[in-house]
This record gives structure tokens, C-alpha cells and sequence, in this order.
């Protein structure tokens, strides 16, 4: 499927949505103004307000399309819901133009305005609406029609795995899932599902065969028997960037787990790669650039004492940088202050505690108050690591912590952050077990991920820097 070009019908039709809203509403304010057609077209192109607003109003509307998530998931669109949400963003639009462009507006009576933005949004509502109706028509027509679909893996061979994939392939009208094979749960001499579709290898290997077919939804489909495997399925499937459907049991049905989607499709359990809602995704990229660039030059006399104290209290460098492990399993280098010995690591990696003989006198202050995490600001701003996150690790000890709590490989989803929930809740880890216990905060805070949510943790974070009760 060509996403791009899917997403550039998206973009033109809705530029020239609001490029034509905006012509015929200007050209109604002008009729209006001289109360005719008398010389309309040359009241119109002589306003250089026209054709700035014939650009910039256009391109106004596609960024604020953008950060509402609009041109995600472009094949994945519901006309009901698309209807919706283009009703949703035209009100708001249409507000935000209203009180910036229109009010100011020179009216022969104060409820013509009003009639001005009314004629706006209906304009503007009823182009957007039908050309996104019509592209998204021809696109669920291709995918109804097995004209176009989604690259589909299913985990589990036997009686559940044969069911579903029969339920798809006899679909009345197809959901768009090509199934491309399955891997296997529990190791068997023959699979049912073999008869339809090539075994691939076992879920243990689902990550190299997602990258490798170009997998976009997996459909886990276990027998009762091997339920005990759902925990670490999630695991490693949890870090890739794809849509998961569960087959769903009674009680899921009966607990409302299930979400009807589409009348003709199998009902399913769906598990999103989006955390949050787009618009909260930027939302919290910006709040990482403004506060970590605000935090920068406020604490800049901070910055310099603390390196002078540093310098002149044990001999080494001033910072301290290792590699660590963020989103999807990426190294990054971070920034610290340095808060141990020179070589304090010079046997290999080692973990510290609160008595650790390796911390000088003032590397144990700056851990209690979190100076030592100042520089990291900077990482933030490159984009490596958030404000909020989870507190990265190195390789080293996260092999270690994945063999006893391998669902850590969730928090690989998201950037890692100077705090965190684990951090606010517990504190640094001095041993493996502690980092496994600090473990459940993080993953609760990904399962909870929010806007409010980083902004709670923000300010526990500062009260505890400033109450010293740092661990």
C-alpha cells in the first residue's frame, strides 16, 4: 500500500477545502460590505488580505490536522468516525478564526458576524467532510475487495489459529488482513494450520519476521492450552510498532474488553502501538523543549557551581557519559554529572548502593537533590530522552532483568526520562531484584500514559528535589 500517496490526496483535499472556505466566505464578506455585485471581483483582489489568508489559513488548518492525528493510520479510517472528528476540528477551527480574524469585523448589524462564521463552518465542514468521504470510500472499497490490505501474522497453529483464519478468508467482505503465515507456540510435530498457511518459526521469532515481512497487525490466536505463553507473546511482540488482536474468551466479551469495530469482522480484542493520543504526543515533545530549554538557562549558576565543586572535589572529569538503551531498543549517550571516583567502573559494571565507597562526598548530595541529572536536559532537548519516562539502563543489566521480568521489554515503546514514576516511587536501584520491583511503577505509568499524568510526576519529582528525600 502507498501510505504516502494516500496521505497526500488527504493533504491536497483538505488544502483546497479550506482554500475555497475561505475564498467564498471572504467574497461574501465583500458582497455584503458593498451590498452587491458591483465591483466584487476588484474589491476582492485588491485586498492583499485575500491571498494571504488563501495560503496561510490552508496551511494553518493542515498543521492543526496534523497534530490532531489525522494523517495517521491512513488506511485504518472510519467514515462514521472521520465525519466526527472533522465535525469536531471545524467547530474549533472555525472559533479560532472567528476571534482572530473576524470579530474586528465592521458590520452593519452585531449578529451578521455570527452569520459570517456559521456560513464558514458549513462551507468549510461540508468540502472537508466530502472529500475525505470519498477518498476513504475508494480506500475501503480496495481493502473490502482484497484489492489492497495489511500484511498479517498469526501466532498459534491449531484449533483457535485454523478458526480465525477460516472466520477471515470466508469473510463477507474483507477486513483487509493478507495473511502471510504463523509462528507457533508450543512446539507440536504437525499444525492444523499448516494446511492453509506456511509456519514461519515460533513466536520467540516474531520480532525478526515482522521486520522481515513487513508485518503491520498480528492476530494471537491460542489454544486454552497454552495460555501460560499470552504474557511473554505480549513481551515480544510489545516493542514493535504493529496492532495486536486477541481472540477474545467469554469473560472478556462479558467485561466489556471487546469492542465491536466493523458489523462483518471477527470480534476481537485490539491492542494499539499508540500510547497516547497523537495531539498529546506533540503536546509533550513541546513540553520538553520549553521546560528543558527554561530549566537551562535558569539553572545555569546551578550548572557552574556544581561543576566547580566537582572539579575541586576529587580529581576526574566534570561529566560522566554512558551509553544507555531508549526507544525501541536504541543506544544513546547520556549525559551526567559525575558523582563517583575516576574509573569507578574500571572491573566492569557495577551497580551502586547508599553506602557505596565509590560515591564521593559530594556526588552523595548531588544524588539526593538529582543535580547529578541536570545535564540531561540537553539530552532531552536532542530528542533522545523526555522529561518523563522510565530511568534507561545499560544492556548490560537489562539482559539480566529481561530473563527474570521479560515484559520489561515494554517500556522500550517509549523514550526514557530524566524521572519517572519507578523514580518518584522508589528511587535508584542499587541491585537487579530492586530494578524489577521499581518495575511495575514504570509499567502502570505506561499503561496510564497522559499529559496530567507527566505533569503529576514533574511535581513530586521537584518536591522531592527540594525536600531532599531523594534515594
Amino acid at each position: 500500500m502507498n501510505t504516502k500517496l494516500q496521505t497526500a490526496k488527504y493533504l491536497i483535499a483538505d488544502f483546497f477545502s479550506a482554500a475555497i472556505a475561505w475564498t467564498l466566505i471572504f467574497a461574501y464578506r465583500k458582497y455584503s460590505f458593498n451590498g452587491g455585485f458591483d465591483n466584487l471581483y476588484n474589491s476582492i483582489v485588491q485586498d492583499h488580505k485575500f491571498f494571504y489568508g488563501t495560503l496561510a489559513i490552508p496551511l494553518a488548518w493542515l498543521v492543526f490536522y496534523f497534530i490532531l492525528g489525522s494523517y495517521k493510520a491512513i488506511y485504518r479510517k472510519s467514515r462514521i468516525r472521520e465525519l466526527g472528528l472533522t465535525f469536531i476540528a471545524s467547530v474549533i477551527g472555525v472559533a479560532v478564526i472567528f476571534f482572530a480574524l473576524m470579530l474586528n469585523d465592521k458590520v452593519q448589524e452585531p449578529l451578521q458576524i455570527f452569520d459570517f462564521a456559521f456560513i464558514l463552518f458549513i462551507v468549510h465542514f461540508g468540502l472537508t467532510a466530502t472529500f475525505r468521504f470519498i477518498i476513504t470510500s475508494f480506500a475501503a472499497y480496495k481493502i473490502h475487495n482484497h484489492i489492497i490490505g495489511f500484511n498479517t501474522l498469526i501466532i498459534g497453529g491449531n484449533g483457535k489459529a485454523t478458526e480465525i483464519y477460516l472466520d477471515i478468508e470466508n469473510q463477507f467482505r474483507s477486513s483487509g488482513n493478507k495473511i502471510i503465515g504463523f509462528l507457533n507456540v508450543n512446539e507440536n510435530p504437525d499444525y492444523l494450520l499448516e494446511q492453509h498457511i506456511p509456519r514461519l518459526g515460533s513466536y520467540t521469532d516474531a520480532k525478526r519476521i515482522i521486520e522481515e515481512q513487513g508485518i503491520e497487525e498480528v492476530l494471537i490466536a491460542i489454544d486454552p492450552s497454552e495460555h501460560d505463553k499470552i504474557k511473554s507473546i505480549i513481551t515480544f511482540l510489545g516493542a514493535s510498532k504493529i496492532i495486536i488482536k486477541v481472540i477474545p474468551d467469554m469473560h472478556d466479551i462479558l467485561l466489556g474488553s471487546v469492542k465491536m469495530t466493523a458489523i462483518f469482522q471477527a470480534p476481537l480484542i485490539q491492542i494499539f502501538p499508540d500510547i497516547m493520543p497523537h495531539w498529546q504526543v506533540i503536546l509533550k515533545r513541546f513540553m520538553d523543549i520549553i521546560i528543558s530549554a527554561i530549566a537551562v538557562i535558569l539553572l545555569f549558576p546551578v550548572f557552574l557551581f556544581t561543576a566547580i565543586a566537582i572539579k575541586l572535589g576529587s580529581k576526574g572529569p566534570i561529566f560522566y557519559s554512558q551509553e544507555r538503551i531508549g526507544i525501541e531498543g536504541k543506544p544513546f549517550k547520556m549525559l551526567k554529572f559525575r558523582t563517583m571516583i575516576e574509573n569507578a567502573e574500571a572491573a566492569g559494571p557495577q551497580l551502586s548502593s547508599d553506602d557505596d565507597p565509590r560515591i564521593t562526598k559530594f556526588g552523595k548530595f548531588m544524588r539526593k537533590v538529582r543535580l547529578d541529572e541536570i545535564p540531561q536536559f540537553f539530552t532531552v532537548l536532542k530528542g533522545d530522552m523526555s522529561l518523563v519516562g522510565y530511568r534507561p539502563e545499560r544492556q548490560f543489566f537489562i539482559d539480566q532483568i529481561v530473563e527474570k521480568a521479560p515484559h520489561y521489554k515494554l517500556l522500550l515503546k517509549i523514550k526514557p526520562g530524566i524521572t519517572s514514576w519507578g523514580q518518584v516511587k522508589f528511587g535508584y536501584a542499587s541491585t537487579v531484584d530492586e530494578m524489577i520491583e521499581r518495575l511495575k511503577y514504570d509499567i502502570l505509568y505506561i499503561e496510564n500514559m497522559s499529559i496530567s499524568v507527566d505533569i503529576k510526576i514533574m511535581i513530586y519529582t521537584v518536591l522531592i528535589v527540594f525536600t531532599g528525600r531523594g534515594k
